[in-house]
């Protein structure tokens, strides 16, 4: 079974997001296409990414500059896929998870995985900009973004009381972007098995020195 990692991107009191995990979990595990993790960026009280190439030590085996980053780093790497749950914050996504995405540095662990996005917001916009910008970063990653996310206008009456979509659309959607995540995770792991090119900012500066 292919494991999918939930990267909960919202920290502050009241969030929103645990109404949203609420239904995205059991319904996730109700369909057993993936073992689930959820990574609670609450308990990944990561430092401010200062990652460079001089603070990494041995490449083989880096230590970061700090024990957590080396751990968050070695945990990200051991998903075949991700699901990334994250509020939108004047137009964008928080700081809290941008700072996380960014600190898997080197390791390059999410690199030819599928990854899909559940963005919410207590307006209309339901959190079609965070996703703009997820695609754009996880792009940068080397991480393959699912086309169709599942997005949720007015959180807070989203779901009944007994943690369920109050318009059956959201339903139809998050079940399109499942079914498309789980075809990219079987193709990418298939690819990433028989074997995968330098990353390309690696393969760039090789092509350089050569000159």
């Amino acid at each position: 079974m292919f494991k999918l990692q939930i990267i909960v991107g919202s920290t502050r009191e009241g969030r929103n997001a645990d109404l949203v995990l609420k239904w995205i979990v059991p319904f996730i595990q109700a369909r057993g296409d993936f073992e689930l993790e959820t990574l609670d960026l609450r308990d990944w009280p990561l430092p401010f990414f200062q990652e460079t190439i001089a603070s990494l030590g041995d490449f083989n085996n880096p230590t970061y500059s700090d024990p957590l980053v080396k751990k968050w780093n070695e945990k990200i790497k051991e998903a075949d896929a991700y699901l990334i749950v994250s509020p939108e914050y004047n137009h964008g996504i928080p700081g809290v998870l941008k700072n996380a995405i960014d600190t898997v540095f080197f390791s390059y662990a999410f690199r030819h995985k599928p990854v899909a996005f559940v963005s919410y917001s207590i307006g209309v916009a339901a959190g079609v900009r965070a996703v703009e910008q997820l695609n754009q970063v996880m792009l940068e990653t080397e991480a393959m973004p699912i086309r169709t996310p599942t997005l949720i206008p007015f959180v807070s009456n989203a779901f009944d009381a007994a943690g369920q979509p109050a318009n059956p659309a959201l339903t139809f959607g998050a079940t399109v972007m499942l079914d498309d995540l789980l075809w990219l995770t079987s193709a990418l792991k298939v690819g990433r098995e028989k074997g995968e090119p330098l990353p390309a900012g690696v393969r760039i500066r090789m092509a350089r020195e050569k000159k």
